[in-house]
């Protein structure tokens, strides 16, 4: 065909298949491909059938297999080991027992437990070690127990690479842990640091030593492990620790040098114009050197305590609180405080040591001072109110000088207190017991309702005296007890007794400034004044009658020294009594701020009388009684 005319041909083709037309070339390439598929479906179920079987194959060998080792379910696999010990082909019973029995046999066999180059040996018997075979048997029986094939591939497995069970292990806690603990006592050792030492002039470097200690929690399980194998070890390395020190004798080294500078020259403390030498002796005390850890060289110890303790009682000043001072006219002025000068212990120790260890000549430290600021200062003073008399009373009073002695001694002891707004005053909290440690005498003192000599008598003349100021100051009263005893020299009705640390008296500072407290002792008379801001109260009381509650006891003797009917009184006596005591008080405006009523009552008092009796006649002289002679006997 000619070449031109080749391509309309092919445009008529083109054009033939577009409008659905098929040619028979298609029709072929269909054709094949319909077989090809035919025959990818049958390769498919050939390979299917070839997997059926092999599938088929493989089962008969599982089973087969399984079968073959599977064995008896109620004997262990072969293989099986428990505690290291064969039990394979045994029933459970057979190998608790044979496990058992090993266990029996090495019960008193001991185990070396090596730590640190010592040896210490243990038996099981002895910290109580035993195992738990019956567990760790049916452990091993389950590890290879199912269903026949299963349990064939199982013991297949333990045959081949085998199965050891470890049984649970008990023992005793205490003797276990008292065991390990012999061990570590032997073993156990503190490590030590590096520390400088002093010898006279000298300073030596001592080395560091490593500690060691006995890992007790592994040490114990490691115990209790080898003591419950069935098959015993014979020697068994416990875990031991090392404690390296933590400071060295080369960190120490540029301590040491700097010691053997500061203890090179004398050295020289200045204060003012004086001047302290400390020699090298005396210097070498005081250096605290580095020991139990430390690096660092310091001035201190109880030698510095002792050095620094003389040096600040020739240098010190103790501060002055601020006082009050009575002026005329009741008026109260404020006594300036002064600031006091203490030894700066711890910058003169730092300055002493810097001085020290500076190479050269210049050896010279100041000692150092700081102020000591008083408890109370001027300022204080001033805020605290106190300008004038709120109230006072006086006593007079006499008696033995061990009671005078006592009036004085505790009125010393309140004199100067000063009680806060809102505060309490307690007489007993102010002087505390009544000791002859704090110089208390014997006087006559009421002891059970009884006129008695005791210790502190005397003391209930400045209690009273006080309960009176307060009384007068229109404070309350808290706590007031009576006499037991009517005491005619006691204002009626107002006495206060006090015994330690039962019965106190006590009242409060209702103002809103301080008060102070102060005593004056004279001859035969007690003064107690409570000064503060002025309140101007006005306190009115009245004093009910002396009323007796009794017949006074009288206690009579015969006394045949006396005439007939003569009569001497001892002790006079007296009936029990009892008053009682109003108070009202009102402030500056006339507005009633307190109405108290004290009722006393006192016992009474035994009168002792003689009386003369008639003296009995003598009896008449009897004349002698004859006695007989000797009785003579007749035959």
């Amino acid at each position: 065909m000619p070449r031109h005319l080749a391509v309309p041909c092919e445009e008529k083709f083109v054009r033939t298949v577009a409008i659905g037309r098929i040619r028979p070339s298609v029709r072929a390439e269909t054709t094949i491909y319909r077989a090809r598929t035919r025959r990818r479906r049958r390769q498919s179920i050939v390979l299917l059938q070839r997997a059926a079987i092999v599938l088929l194959i493989l089962v008969g060998v599982v089973a087969v297999v399984g079968f073959a080792f599977a064995g008896s379910p109620a004997k262990l696999a072969g293989g099986t080991t428990v505690g290291g010990l064969d039990v394979g082909g045994l029933t459970s019973q057979q190998a608790i027992a044979k496990l058992k029995t090993r266990e029996r046999a090495l019960s008193h066999v001991r185990v070396a437990f090596v730590a640190d180059g010592t040896t210490t040996r243990y038996s099981a018997s002895q910290l109580g070690v035993q195992a738990d075979w019956e567990a760790a048997v049916a452990q091993a029986q389950q590890d290879n127990s199912g269903f026949w094939p299963v349990r064939g591939f199982r013991r297949l497995v333990t045959r081949l690479t085998g199965n050891d069970v470890t049984a649970q292990l008990r023992s005793y806690p205490l003797a276990l842990r008292y065991g390990v603990a012999t061990i570590a006592r032997k073993v156990d050792t503190k490590h030590r640091d590096a520390s400088l030492v002093r010898h006279g002039l000298r300073i030596a470097v001592v080395p560091g030593r490593p500690g060691q200690t006995l890992d007790r929690t592994e040490a114990e399980h490691a115990v209790v492990a080898a003591l419950g194998a069935a098959k015993r070890p014979v020697r068994v390395v416990l875990p031991v620790t090392v404690e390296p020190p933590t400071v060295t004798g080369a960190q120490l080294a540029p301590v040491a040098r700097r010691a053997r500078l500061a203890l090179s020259a004398p050295l020289r403390l200045t204060y003012g114009g004086t001047t302290w030498r400390l020699p090298r002796w005396r210097l070498a005390p005081l250096l605290q050197l580095p020991s139990g850890g430390s690096t660092t060289l310091t001035i201190g110890g109880p030698a510095a305590t002792a050095y620094f303790s003389k040096l600040a009682r020739r240098v010190d000043r103790k501060p002055r609180d601020a006082a009050f001072r009575i002026l005329a006219g009741n008026r109260v002025a404020v006594v300036a405080s002064k600031p006091g000068i203490a030894l700066d212990t711890a910058r003169t120790a730092r300055a002493l040591l810097a001085a020290a260890v500076v190479p050269g000549a210049q050896r010279r430290a100041v000692l150092v001072v700081g102020v000591d600021d008083p408890d109370r200062s001027t300022a204080d003073a001033q805020k605290m109110g106190i300008t004038g008399l709120v109230s006072s009373f006086e006593t007079t009073y006499g008696g033995t000088p061990g009671r005078l002695h006592n009036v004085a001694l505790v009125a010393k002891l309140i004199d100067g207190t000063l009680i806060a707004p809102g505060a309490v005053f307690s007489f007993n909290g102010t002087t505390g017991a009544r000791t002859a440690d704090k110089g208390f005498e014997v006087a006559p003192v009421i002891i059970n309702g009884e006129l008695q000599n005791g210790l502190g008598g005397g003391v209930c003349q400045v209690s009273t005296t006080t309960f009176n100021a307060a009384f007068f100051a229109g404070l309350p009263i808290l706590e007031r007890t009576n006499h037991a005893l009517y005491i005619s020299h006691y204002p009626q009705g107002r006495d206060a007794t006090v015994d330690y640390p039962g019965i106190d008296l006590k009242f409060r500072n209702d103002t809103n400034a301080w008060l102070l407290l102060r005593t004056w002792v004279g001859p035969g008379s007690l003064t107690v004044a409570l000064y503060g801001t002025p309140q101007h109260r006005r306190v009115e009381y009245q004093t009910g009658p002396l009323v007796v509650t009794g017949t006074m006891p009288v206690t009579r003797t015969k006394d045949p020294s006396l005439k007939p009917g003569e009569q001497v009184v001892d002790q006079a006596g007296a009936p029990p009594r009892s008053t009682s005591v109003e108070r009202k008080v009102y402030d500056a405006d006339g507005k009633l701020l307190y109405d108290t009523t004290w009722s006393s009552h006192y016992d009474a008092e035994t009168e002792l009388v003689r009386i003369g009796v008639k003296k009995k006649p003598k009896p008449k002289p009897q004349p002698p009684v004859p006695t007989a002679g000797p009785l003579t006997r007749v035959a």
